[in-house]
């Protein structure tokens, strides 16, 4: 699914998200869960990456 600035979520993609909300996190080897270092490292490049995208 792709959402495009300014583009408002339908009443389905609502209630898709609120049922996903409810729903566990699952990590597995391909998805494990992040040291709360690699936590701290993933939040400092998308506070660049966003930095970069207003500039």
């Amino acid at each position: 699914m792709f959402v495009e600035s300014g583009q408002k979520p339908t009443e389905e993609q609502l209630k898709e998200v609120e049922e996903a909300k409810k729903s566990p996190i699952n990590f597995d080897e391909d998805c494990q869960e992040l040291s709360p270092a690699m936590m701290k490292a993933f939040k400092s490049a998308v506070v660049q990456r966003n930095r970069k995208k207003k500039a």
